[in-house]
This record gives C-alpha cells, sequence and structure tokens, in this order.
C-alpha cells in the first residue's frame, strides 16, 4: 500500500557516503529533512544533512532509536547488515525493503537469485574448498574468476584463474572463504541501467550507459551509451524484470557485460543510486537521486527525460599527488559541471568527486570531460 510522506517529512539515511550526499542535496531542494547514521562523523552525507548520528550499523538499539525519529529509511551502500534494516523495519517504512539488500549484498545469493528467474548470467560454481574450487575450474573451464560470495566492489575479493597453477594462491588470497566461481567473459563493452520502481509498481530508467574501468574502478560512463538501439532496448527491459522480480521500491542499477557475439549478461545488481548514474544529476529533469526521494515517499516517479547527452568522469584521490588540483582549470570548460564529496583525505583509488560534461553528442561530451579532468593537474614544478 503506497504512503505518501509529504515535504517537511524527515528520511533517514543509513550510510553516509557520496551517494547520501547528491541523494539529501536532492531531499533538501524539495522542502525534505534528513537524517543520516554511520559510524563516522564529517561525512559527505553528514555535511549537508540535518542530523549526522555515529553510530555501528550492528547497534541495533541505536539503530531503532535512529529510526525512531525519522519517518522511513532508505541506505546509500550494501554494506549494511540486513539485521539493521529489520531493525529499521520495525519502526517506520524502509525502501528498498530488507530481503532486496540480503540478495544483492551476497554474490552466491545474487547469482542464484538470476539464475533461477531466468535471466541471462555467466555460468557460474558454489566454492567451499579448494577441492571443490579445482572442481569448479574444470567445470567451467578457465579463464574464470574467483570472487568472495560476501559482497565486494571496485574489483575487491576477486581474482582472474588463468590456468590450474593459479587456483591455490588466489584460494588463498580470499582467505579460504565461501566463494563464486564464475566464466570468465571476453566482453565488448560494459553497460549498466539505473532504473526506478515506485510503490505503485510504475518503472522508470535512465537509459542504457557504457563504462569503462581503470584498475576495476569506473573511469568513465557515456549516457546514453553509443550501441544498437536493440540492444539499449533489450539492457532496459531486462533491468524491469529485475526491478519487478525482486519489488523493489527506490532505485537500483544493473550491471551488463555486453559479451562479443552481441548477447547481455548481468554482471551486478546495486540497490540503490549507481555512480554510472551521477550524470543525470545535470542532464535529466530527474536526477536518480530525485528518483529515489520519490519513490521512497510515495510520490510519483519524475520525467527521466536527458536534455543533453552526457559523460562523467571520476575524480580520484590519485589527482591530489602533485597538491591542490587546478579548480579553474576544470572551471574553464563552460560545459562541465564540477562535484566534490567532501571527504576529508584524498587517498589514492578514493572516489573525490566527478565532472559530468554536457553536449550535442555523446562523443563531445567525452571529450570535454576528459579534457577538464587533465586541466585539474598542475604542471610538474621545473
Amino acid at each position: 500500500m503506497r504512503r505518501i510522506l509529504p515535504p517537511g517529512s524527515t528520511i533517514g539515511v543509513l550510510g553516509s557516503g557520496q551517494l547520501g550526499r547528491m541523494f539529501t542535496i536532492a531531499a533538501r531542494r524539495m522542502g525534505y529533512r534528513v537524517h543520516t547514521l554511520s559510524p563516522d562523523e564529517d561525512t559527505p552525507t553528514g555535511q549537508v544533512a540535518d542530523v549526522e548520528v555515529r553510530a555501528a550499523y550492528d547497534d541495533l538499539d541505536a539503530v531503532r532509536a535512529f529510526a525512531s525519529r525519522v519517518d522511513a529509511v532508505t541506505f546509500e551502500f550494501e554494506n549494511i547488515p540486513s539485521a539493521s534494516i529489520e531493525a529499521c523495519a520495525q519502526r517506520v517504512p524502509v525502501h528498498p525493503r530488507a530481503e532486496v539488500l540480503h540478495i544483492t549484498q551476497h554474490r552466491l545469493r545474487e547469482k542464484t537469485f538470476l539464475s533461477k528467474n531466468g535471466f541471462p548470467c555467466a555460468p557460474f560454481r558454489h566454492v567451499r574448498s579448494l577441492a571443490e574450487l579445482e572442481e569448479a575450474a574444470r567445470s567451467i573451464g578457465l579463464p574464470a574468476v574467483l570472487k568472495t560470495a560476501g559482497f565486494g566492489y571496485d574489483g575487491k575479493g576477486q581474482s582472474l584463474l588463468r590456468s590450474m597453477q593459479d587456483l591455490e594462491p588466489a584460494w588463498r588470497s580470499i582467505g579460504a572463504a565461501e566463494a563464486v566461481l564464475e566464466q570468465f567473459i571476453d566482453f565488448e563493452c560494459e553497460l549498466s541501467v539505473v532504473a526506478a520502481r515506485s510503490q505503485t509498481g510504475d518503472f522508470a530508467h535512465f537509459g542504457a550507459c557504457l563504462n569503462t574501468h581503470v584498475r576495476h574502478i569506473l573511469d568513465v560512463t557515456l549516457a546514453p551509451a553509443p550501441v544498437e538501439p536493440r540492444i539499449a532496448r533489450e539492457a532496459v527491459e531486462i533491468a524491469r524484470a529485475i526491478l519487478e522480480a525482486l519489488g523493489v521500491v527506490g532505485v537500483l542499477c544493473v550491471e551488463f557485460f555486453l559479451a562479443r557475439n552481441g548477447k547481455l549478461l548481468v554482471n551486478e545488481l546495486a540497490p540503490r543510486p549507481h555512480n554510472s548514474g551521477h550524470f543525470s544529476f545535470d542532464a535529466c529533469i530527474t536526477s536518480q537521486f530525485e528518483q529515489q526521494l520519490r519513490a521512497v515517499c510515495g510520490l510519483p516517479l519524475g520525467s527521466t527525460e536527458q536534455m543533453r547527452p552526457a559523460a562523467m568522469a571520476n575524480l580520484l584521490g590519485d589527482l591530489w599527488s602533485r597538491g591542490e588540483p587546478d579548480w579553474a582549470g576544470a572551471a574553464s570548460f563552460p560545459d562541465v559541471k564540477l562535484h566534490l564529496y567532501g571527504k576529508l583525505e584524498p587517498r589514492p583509488g578514493r572516489k573525490m568527486g566527478h565532472l559530468t560534461a554536457l553536449a550535442r553528442a555523446v562523443e563531445l561530451a567525452r571529450e570535454q570531460v576528459l579534457a577538464a579532468r587533465r586541466a585539474l593537474t598542475p604542471p610538474e614544478q621545473g
């Protein structure tokens, strides 16, 4: 049953990173209050929220107290115990629901869900020992990718296996824990679809985006993806079916491999706004963050019309290696928007912000966003 929360209501966010920050900006613009809970303080979300609560996610008493002071709860990343979501649900509505998080934060449960429901994904095996890994490698074939069953992101908890000699060191590297062995996909490109589903079951999407990664971290997103219209349509329809099967209320991202034979394979699910959807903040009538708010509050979903082609480039802590980046250099590109997350310490590989470029064609947007990012690097001192 739909429950409408009007402006002036308070939304609780579990997690306090950049996704929560941009959600909070969207919420406050529409007149909502936001409380955030995480183990840290002076966080990206906390800097713009009305209230920042510092507590461990597994401190269920603190989580229940937090939930009792808000009108609904959502979350901005997956590394939250599902018990914490269930504790919140004892007090207020939580979107997406705990079962969605439970499935998507664990690779084996996620792959099993996809397989059982007929969604296309790479062949995989559940492995719990080195002997099972060896058997799975013979069954699936090599190369293959060994992944911890528990949630990982940005390439963490993964090892590429090219020969049987790689199995034992890879098994040790993940701590000899429960894992998934997945057939390696020789893909043409990586795509994603960020989509939303409302409390009444309405569906909206931001189209298919093309993503390129560096060191397993998303580097650049192009929207719309320069792929055949047939492939883009199929990706959206698969995403729609997944949101329906999970009963999602909120935003969910479906990440795909596009194999060289033209077949789409689902790689991962993220039950929240996603890095590849950041372009929507500047390029679309309704951003992914406002869409999440609308779904949580029982409002109709907004238009996802994209006003201009866009490209997004991540800004990692590596940019600070020569000192403060040249912000004026990036700002000299009039069609490029700068987003910084308020993180206190730049570290190599840490997402500190992003740039979004808008242009009349997606390849022009890509050229602009990469040029603006290059302009951030100050010249070496001679």
